[in-house]
This record gives structure tokens, C-alpha cells and sequence, in this order.
């Protein structure tokens, strides 16, 4: 409020007095220095030359509220002392426009201020459990530079480990031939009068050359994009790049590549094009500040993957999600569990239900913390991270969950990592350097920042309202939004395990000369040899052996993958051979093919100890009839 004293001397710029020895003001008076910059000057009343500059001002007036000292020599209180001051900054004009223009404004935000400084105490508590040492906004130099290679070496992975498998699965002698695939589609959409619009439809650079050796050079080419991100070279390029390449693999992948996680890789990928530096080779105390739109859209992504995957599971009406007991079922029946989680299966059913209890609050509750305060955004954080562990420890779920754990980074701001950086390197991020300087070159377009905002929210906001079952003509233009972009996979839906999988069915491929005598095909990974321990793979990703598990679940005739997965045995293909563990017939292909499904479930440590086994197993039927190549 305003004071009735005006000083006799008044400062050159305005000032600012407030309470040293009070916590919780000197706590936020940074906040308001960081917001303020060099327009007010800041001291603490007890500072010996206050009383001698400004006789005028009781001690008391200084005791009960902060004073905000003019340079025409006006004292301002209270409230509208912190509004005139926080107004130095353009973009935090509006309290006190407000202020001035309505009544009940100055009512209740005087009534606020003098709530709080009557009970400072406990408001200087709260503000230490929601934001610990830090109420200054925070940088995100430091979270940038880590999350950007983190996203590299998911990259890396996903490229290399596609590279060691892409003849046998997409390959000309591959089970689904790219150089088979494109003809046939540009036949279909030729016949459709779609002629340009292709290249958006079926987004990939195989168009031009559907050869083995482009796809190579595409894995290549994304390999060493993924390196020069991870070595911080170009960034924003080495990016859309990535995302370009990645998306062309995608879309000619097909079945092999339609994953969860290939789509979260492109969804993220793309967001952290507008995410980078533009500098060729940029350091953070040169750096733009990173885009705080960009952070709260992938904060959001992060929201939609944990929120989804929750709300799924009890949306789907499955009695093992709603009385707790799904995770009973889980460790055994997941596509490449570990041998962590076959002890994990051996433990009792309240510490199962009670975990997946601890499952749902992460999923459910975790993701509203992301928007929280400082430390309540650190709790979500470690929560969703701990979640991820977890899971990596007891499945092999590719990158999955490294890639989730990326995106956790986002979560912990510059104050958090310096912690963990040595002396010798905080000269190179320039930590004090950061908070203070925000006028920095090569930002990306804020026109372009907002266009992808309202296409990436129009898109997810439609799809959270879809999983959650809401129907109305409202969301019918975000619905034409998500059905426009659905090509590009970079706004997409997400949650595994909707309805649990209460049995494991495990095909075994067998083949034969005579079709008397039959010898089993041994894959390198998923569960075949019931001696065989489940082993780690992730974050590498057998895409065949995860595409058996896929066809377990239901009939061959549902999986055409499959037959000419069985047709390529029978030719005897070196590229699809070298995806699979042993091959029982090494001099010749064999005459017949057949398989056959069975029933796997974890040993107990019974039944382990006698036999040695990590699974027992029970005939559970044919899958697949004998077929020759002729058939």
C-alpha cells in the first residue's frame, strides 16, 4: 500500500528494503532480484546506512512489511511494494495493473501479504519442502546438455542395434522385403489417384532406393548422427536428422518396428530438434536459454506416457489390474523376462499386490508432480525413475525405459546437477554465468515454437481424452489434427499391458527332412530351452523374438509376418538363419516346416533345485500344420 511519507533524499533507482534475518524473505527477494535484474537495488534493513538515508520511515513500518523506496522519494508497503518492484520487469506488469484497477485485488493480495508475514515461520518451512535452497527460476543449461546425449545414446542403440538386423527383417532376402513393399504400395495408391501425397502417407527415404544397401546407409548415416549428438557437434541438425532417418526405418519396418517405443524415440526426437542449441559447436555459457515451451511439451510427453499407461490398465475393465493381483502373472509372462524377475515371480502374493499397488500411485499420481514446485517436480521424478529401474532390472524392454529415464532428466533443473559436477568443469557450463544472462542469439522462432505447441497439445490433448473415453463434437477438429499428423508418429498414444496376459504361449519352430524326424529352430533370446537362464539384453532389441511373443497371442492367420518368417527357413536364408540362435540344419534347408505351441511358466525353487531348470513347460497344441515350400 502506499505510504504517506515521502524521503527527503531519494536514491538514484529505486530500492528495495526488506528483513535480512528472515529466511523466507531472503529466500524470494532472489527470486525478484533474478526477475528485477539491475532496475531496484536490494538491502536488508538491517544495513546501517537505512537508517541514517531515510530517518522518515519508522523502524516499525520496516519491521511489519518490505518498503519499496522510489527515486521521486515515494515509500510503497506491502503488497503493492512487491508489485512496483516485480513491474521493473515487462512481462510482470500485469499485477499491478491489476492492483490499481480493481478493489478486490488489493484486498485480498494485502490480506495475502500480511498472512504470510504475520506467519513466516511456517511459510518459510513450506517454501523449503517445495523448493528446498533454489526459489530463483531456474536455468536448464545443464539438464539440456545431459538429456541431449542421453537421447544420443538411445539413438545409438536403437541404429546399431536395428543395423545388426535389418537384412534378415527387412532386407531383398528378408522376411518383409522393403524392395517388395514400396512397388506394391505405389501400385495401390496409383490406383487411388494419390501420386505426390505418398511421400507424406508412407514417409520414407526407401522410395528412392529400396535397396539392402540404402537401408545400410540409412542405419550408417544414423549411427554417426547419433555419435556427433552425443559429442555435441550440431545438435539441432544432427537431429532432425536422426528423426528423418529414423522415421523413414520406421515406416518400412512394418511390423518390426512398430513398437511403443520406436514411436516415443520419434515423438521425443522431434521435440528435442527445437529443444538444441543452434550453434555448430555450441558450450552452455554461450548457449540460448533453452525453450521453456519446448520443456513443458516434453514434460508432457512424459506426463502422457506414465498417465496413459495407467489409466489403460484399469480403463480395460481387467479384474488382475483392478484386484491387484496382475503382477502374480507379470514376471513370467512378459516377452524376454530377466533372471531378476524370475526370482521376483517367487515372491508372495501381499508383496505383489502391494507392488503393483506402488505401480499405479507412480503411473497415476507421479505424472501430476511434474508441474508442481521444484521439489515436488524431484519427488515425481525419482518416483517415475525408480519405477523405470525397476522394470529394466526384471524385463527386457529395449530402450524403453533408458529412453524414459531421459526424459526424466528434464525434470531436475542447473541447481540439481552442478551438485554432482566437479570444480574443474563448472567453468565450462559457466553456472553464475547462466542466471544472469538470458539475452542470448540463435533462438529458434517464437511463431514456430507457438505453431508446434498448439499442434503437439491439439494432438495429445485428443489422445489423453480418447484413453480416458471421452466422446464429443468438441474434440472433432483435435481429432482431424491427430489423424493429419498420424504419419509423422511424433504425436502418439502409449500404455502396455492394458489387459494381462495370464499365460505364456511359446511357439516352437521345427523342421524336417522326412517329416517323421523333427528338430527344433533355437532363437537367441526368448525362452526355448527350459535350462537356459532368462538373461539381459535390453537395451538392445531382438525384434524377431519379440515378434514371436506378438504371435503366440493369437493364430498364424492373424500374423502373415509368420509365414513368410517359415518360408524364408525353408529357402534357407543366410540373412534370416543369422537372426536365430541355432539352426539345426546347416548343410540344407529342410523339406518341412511346422510348430508347435506350449505352455512355459517359471520353475519354483523347488523344481529348480531338482532339476535345474529355470522353466517347465506343457504341450499346449499345434500352431502352425506341416507345410513344405511348394504349400
Amino acid at each position: 500500500m502506499k505510504s504517506a511519507i515521502r524521503v527527503a533524499t531519494p536514491p538514484s533507482k529505486p530500492l528495495l528494503v526488506f528483513d535480512g534475518d528472515c529466511n523466507f524473505c531472503t529466500l524470494w527477494i532472489r527470486r525478484w532480484q533474478q526477475m528485477t535484474g539491475d532496475a531496484i537495488d536490494y538491502l536488508p534493513v538491517q544495513d546501517p546506512q537505512i537508517v541514517v538515508r531515510f530517518p522518515e520511515i519508522p523502524r516499525k513500518q520496516f519491521d511489519t512489511a518490505v518498503q519499496l523506496i522510489e527515486a521521486d522519494g515515494m515509500v510503497y508497503s506491502g503488497a503493492e511494494a512487491v508489485f512496483r518492484s516485480l513491474a521493473k520487469n515487462p512481462k510482470w506488469r500485469w499485477p499491478l495493473r491489476a492492483y490499481g484497477n480493481s478493489s478486490a485485488f488489493v484486498s485480498i493480495t494485502e490480506w495475502f501479504y500480511c498472512l504470510v508475514a504475520e506467519n513466516r515461520t511456517f511459510f518459510s518451512l513450506l517454501t523449503r519442502w517445495f523448493w528446498g535452497q533454489h526459489v530463483e527460476q531456474p536455468a536448464y543449461y545443464l539438464t539440456r546438455w545431459f538429456f541431449l546425449r542421453a537421447l544420443g545414446l538411445v539413438y545409438l542403440v536403437a541404429f546399431v542395434s536395428l543395423w545388426t538386423q535389418i537384412d534378415g527383417l527387412i532386407g531383398h532376402n528378408g522376411i518383409l522385403p522393403t524392395d517388395q513393399l514400396l512397388p506394391t504400395m505405389q501400385q495401390h495408391y496409383t490406383a487411388q489417384g494419390i501420386n505426390l501425397e505418398r511421400f507424406y502417407l508412407l514417409p520414407t527415404l526407401s522410395w528412392f532406393d529400396a535397396s539392402d544397401g540404402f537401408l545400410h546407409f540409412q542405419c550408417a548415416a544414423g549411427t554417426v548422427l547419433a555419435i556427433l549428438l552425443v559429442v555435441g557437434i550440431v545438435p539441432a541438425p544432427c537431429l532432425a536428422l536422426l528423426w528423418v532417418l529414423y522415421l523413414s526405418l520406421v515406416t518400412v519396418g512394418l511390423d518390426f518396428l512398430g513398437f511403443q517405443w520406436d514411436n516415443l524415440l520419434l515423438e521425443a526426437g522431434f521435440l528435442a530438434i527445437f529443444f538444441a542449441p543452434l550453434q555448430f559447436l555450441p558450450r552452455p555459457s554461450r548457449e540460448a536459454p533453452p525453450s521453456r515451451a519446448v520443456r513443458w511439451l516434453l514434460w508432457l510427453l512424459l506426463f502422457k506416457l506414465m498417465f496413459s499407461s495407467g489409466c489403460v490398465k484399469l480403463l480395460s475393465g481387467d479384474p488382475n489390474w483392478r484386484n491387484l493381483t496382475a503382477l502374480t502373472f507379470h514376471y513370467y509372462t512378459q516377452p524376454l523376462p530377466t533372471w531378476i524377475g524370475w526370482y521376483a515371480n517367487q515372491l508372495p502374493l501381499w508383496f505383489q499386490k502391494f507392488s503393483c499397488a506402488v505401480m499405479f500411485a507412480i503411473e497415476l499420481g507421479a505424472p501430476f508432480l511434474i508441474f508442481g514446485p521444484r521439489r515436488i517436480r524431484f519427488c515425481g521424478g525419482m518416483a517415475i525413475a525408480s519405477l523405470q529401474i525397476l522394470i529394466l532390472l526384471t524385463g527386457n524392454y529395449t530402450f524403453f525405459n533408458w529412453l524414459t529415464l531421459a526424459l526424466c532428466l528434464l525434470l531436475f533443473d542447473d541447481f540439481a546437477f552442478q551438485k554432482f559436477l566437479p570444480r574443474s568443469r563448472l567453468g565450462f557450463f559457466s553456472i553464475k554465468r547462466q542466471l544472469l544472462t538470458t539475452n542470448r542469439p540463435h533462438r529458434w522462432p517464437r511463431p514456430l515454437i507457438a505453431l508446434l505447441a498448439v499442434v503437439i497439445l491439439s494432438g495429445s490433448g485428443f489422445q489423453l481424452a480418447s484413453t480416458l473415453g471421452c466422446r464429443s463434437s468438441l474434440l472433432d477438429p483435435f481429432a482431424w489434427m491427430a489423424e493429419q499428423i498420424a504419419p509423422l508418429r511424433s504425436v502418439n498414444n502409449y500404455g502396455l499391458f492394458a489387459v494381462m496376459t495370464t499365460d505364456r504361449r511359446e511357439i516352437i519352430i521345427e523342421g524336417s527332412n522326412d517329416g517323421v524326424n523333427w528338430l527344433p529352430y533355437e532363437f537367441k533370446y526368448k525362452p526355448g530351452d527350459v535350462n537356459r537362464r532368462p538373461g539381459f539384453v535390453a537395451p538392445f532389441q531382438p525384434r524377431l523374438d519379440w515378434q514371436m511373443w506378438f504371435a503366440a497371442l493369437g493364430d498364424y492367420r492373424q500374423n502373415p509376418w509368420f509365414i513368410q518368417f517359415c518360408r524364408r527357413l525353408l529357402q534357407g536364408s543366410p540373412d534370416v538363419l543369422a537372426l536365430l540362435g541355432k539352426n539345426p540344419f546347416p548343410d540344407h534347408p529342410p523339406r518341412y516346416m511346422r510348430a508347435e505351441s506350449y505352455d512355459y511358466h517359471f520353475t519354483n525353487f523347488t523344481e529348480r533345485r531338482a532339476t535345474g531348470a529355470w522353466w517347465r513347460r506343457d504341450p499346449a497344441g499345434e500352431y502352425l500344420p506341416p507345410v513344405s515350400l511348394n504349400e
